[in-house]
């Protein structure tokens, strides 16, 4: 084996380990509370030693900024590229609603420890964290106002669409369980007649 697919193969091993951290992190931070979790604590559920965790994080604010990035960066790279796609501005939305459900619905967790565990990052990590939230806000505006030029959307405020669009469809994480009796594709699809379909006003097929 040559010296580059080694490298990559020691990059794909330490993603993956960071993921693991986050992931198992975002656990335990939601069982315990952020305060009263210690790097120790981490590195015992995720199964290895504690120098092992500093390797990849210095500081457990660090582990909890990772957190806040799985739930504001990763969505502004995995879901509004659907924005640019072709389609009616009510079609591109509702792909975005889509996305945007399903994407909580993989880190519910950790979308669920941001909101109560904002507070404690570092106020450069908070800001960046809140830059990447006025992003995906403004995105999702100017295509609410795109659908309001073409006459699709009948909202009379763009920006006051999208606080109530973005509250709506970030309330799923609180309260989907997949023990109530409810399927996920049906709980997406009524969102976005909800959303689209009902408060933007939109009509016509959506798929």
């Amino acid at each position: 084996m040559t010296q580059e697919p080694l490298a990559s193969s020691r990059t794909a091993r330490t993603r993956l380990r960071r993921e693991e951290i986050v992931t198992t992190a975002a656990r335990t931070f939601a069982d315990r509370g952020y305060a009263h979790v210690g790097m120790r604590d981490i590195a015992d559920a995720v199964g290895i030693r504690g120098a092992s965790l500093y390797h990849h994080f210095a500081a457990k604010e660090e582990i909890l900024y990772a957190v806040c990035l799985t739930v504001t960066r990763e969505p502004c790279e995995e879901n509004l590229p659907l924005l640019d796609a072709a389609g009616t501005p009510a079609r591109r939305t509702a792909m975005l609603v889509r996305a945007h459900l399903r994407h909580l619905y993989r880190r519910r967790v950790e979308h669920l420890v941001g909101l109560h565990e904002m507070a404690s990052l570092s106020p450069e990590h908070r800001a960046e964290i809140d830059g990447h939230r006025r992003y995906y806000q403004r995105r999702v505006r100017d295509v609410i106002t795109a659908g309001m030029r073409s006459g699709e959307f009948t909202v009379p405020d763009a920006q006051l669409a999208t606080f109530g669009v973005l509250d709506m469809l970030n309330g799923f994480s609180g309260w989907f369980r997949d023990d109530r009796g409810l399927s996920l594709d049906d709980v997406v699809e009524g969102y976005v007649e909800l959303v689209v379909g009902r408060m933007l006003g939109a009509r016509g097929a959506l798929d």
